[in-house]
């Protein structure tokens, strides 16, 4: 983990830490199974731990966070000038909860579905690539 991320997850609460370890670790999950998404960038982007193909150009930027102002609940956050939370959103209504064009919103007390959230993450770690194709 880079130092910086490592900084910004040890300042949040240990359950949130907890949770957005686990995202974390199916965001580099997802990414080493496809060779076409190639090694991921792990920075800080407005503050938060930020997972970028800076290599490969595939896919866009994938956030994660916990907020003060919303204690109970963590979020993986998207470019909103994208079409990707509009696509979770279709493939995965009942599953997930999402916030406006650019989040998918967890509670804290449930873990969330892993399948949906691998899906969601292949499709924004391959978004500029799979535009190209269109």
């Amino acid at each position: 983990m880079a130092p910086d991320v490592e900084d910004i997850f040890a300042s949040y609460p240990q359950k949130a830490q907890k949770r957005l370890s686990a995202l974390r670790r199916i965001i580099l999950d997802v990414a080493s199974k496809d060779t076409a998404i190639g090694p991921l960038t792990e920075t800080v982007k407005w503050g938060e731990p930020a997972y970028l193909t800076e290599t490969s150009k595939s896919g866009s930027t994938i956030r994660i966070a916990w907020k003060k102002a919303t204690p109970e609940r963590y979020g993986m956050y998207f470019n909103c000038n994208t079409n990707l939370v509009d696509s979770f959103r279709a493939l995965f209504p009942d599953e997930l909860t999402f916030e406006g064009n650019r989040a998918i919103i967890f509670d804290l007390k449930d873990t969330p579905p892993s399948e949906p959230i691998a899906a969601c993450i292949a499709l924004a770690l391959t978004y500029h690539r799979n535009k190209k194709k269109k």
